[in-house]
């Protein structure tokens, strides 16, 4: 099969060489500044560049047009997006272009956060209170039935970046003013203070074949807004909230249509009532390196076995899930001041995996005890504030695509 893979974001090389393994045809669609970074060229059968990623009608036109002219020689039976920013492209070629798989109208449900909002409160999903940001009376009415603190965020970005969060009436519409003409592509919805988690999954046959449950120590919105130490950890197997989670994320998949991908669903467990909220999904593997995260753990590969699944779909094949560990795991992550930090002081044996990106200091650990890996997570977060290696930068407005 001839597979067009979009990525605008350098990720996804394990999908791209389990896809060529499988024995198919790999397209690459990419960000044009991201020619020269280190791709498994050996997968990709053919590179295709974009020089403006953003997700606006020119590129869109751009885009087409570029693939109406390889289409002539070429075929794509599947196009798969590998990133959240690219979602809409894949939708869209995918219409334009006739390919079977998610369409414009499901794929809003994975990017856009009111869509998410609207078709779960739709379905019975626990959301937190919100409204569209469209019109004045029912942002006034919703203030006023409501209690802060409120946040603002835009619908379709894949962060936690341009998260604004209100204390006042007149303070919430100060800042909906301060959006202009872009305030319809935000909303607003109820603060819930509480512990967030995220279920990572694979589905095939509209059912979740797979879900691991694990819980941010520190949310994301934390790390973004507060400059801290980003860690997650697994959630304790078959516990009533293992339980509760991975029901909410097959509810969610069922309500959203999803039929074979990866999925990414973070969920709050809010303090003052203990009820779970759903808060938003995505059909593509976590960021953060939350699927190596999980792969120690579970040893599943979501990258790779995503990319089985959107073979075997294509071809007609049959599927079958690797054996399902039961180890627990745990990642920490921080900005460092050091270009390369020295991570020798991070000696226990249960150590992992250890990132080489310049300017961070990550690990991830396993343990057949979660108290252990709590234990290491506590012990390296001290460690790396202690060593002088943490770093802070102030939340951008916008993602820095």
């Amino acid at each position: 099969m001839n597979f067009l893979c979009i990525c605008t974001y350098f990720k996804g090389v394990e999908f791209l060489k389990s896809c060529k393994a499988e024995g198919n045809t790999v397209y690459l669609l990419t960000n044009k500044k991201l020619e020269d970074k280190p791709w498994p060229r050996e997968s990709i059968d053919e590179f295709f560049f974009l020089d403006n990623v953003d997700n606006t009608f020119e590129t869109y036109q751009k885009m087409i047009t570029g693939l109406s002219h390889v289409m002539r020689s070429k075929k794509f039976d599947r196009v798969v997006a590998l990133d959240d920013f690219d979602v809409e492209k894949a939708a869209l070629v995918r219409e334009h272009f006739r390919i079977p798989g998610m369409g414009q109208t499901t794929a809003r449900y994975y990017r856009d956060k009111l869509a998410m909002r609207v078709q779960a409160q739709d379905a019975g999903i626990n959301v937190p209170l919100f409204s569209p940001l469209f019109h004045d009376i029912d942002i006034t009415e919703y203030l006023q039935s409501t209690s802060p603190p409120w946040v603002i965020k835009p619908r379709s970005e894949a962060s936690a970046a341009g998260i604004k969060k209100v204390h006042s009436f007149q303070e919430a519409w100060d800042k909906i003013h301060s959006l202009g003409d872009e305030r319809h592509q935000f909303l607003i919805e109820q603060f819930k203070p509480g512990d967030v988690y995220h279920v990572d999954a694979l589905s095939m046959g509209g059912k979740v074949i797979f879900a691991r449950s694990s819980q941010y120590l520190n949310t994301p919105f934390e790390v973004a807004h507060g400059g801290g130490i980003f860690r997650s950890v697994t959630v304790e197997m078959d516990s009533k909230d293992d339980k509760a989670l991975k029901k909410m994320n097959a509810d969610v998949m069922k309500a959203f249509g999803m039929k074979f991908s990866a999925s990414h669903t973070e969920v709050i467990k809010c303090y003052e009532d203990g009820k779970f909220y759903f808060l938003e999904t995505a059909s593509r593997v976590g960021g953060a390196h939350l699927a190596e995260m999980v792969e120690f753990s579970s040893g599943v590969n979501l990258w790779r076995e995503w990319a089985k699944i959107e073979s075997l779909v294509a071809s007609g094949g049959s599927y079958e899930l690797p054996k399902v560990e039961g180890y627990y795991s745990g990642i920490i992550i921080s900005l460092s001041s050091h270009e390369y930090p020295d991570l020798s002081p991070f000696n226990d044996p249960e150590i992992v995996w250890r990132m080489t990106e310049p300017y961070h200091v990550g690990l991830i650990v396993r343990s057949e005890k979660r108290e252990r890996v709590m234990e290491l997570m506590d012990k390296y977060a001290n460690m790396i504030r202690d060593l002088g290696y943490h770093a802070s930068a102030p939340a951008p407005d916008k993602p820095n695509h």
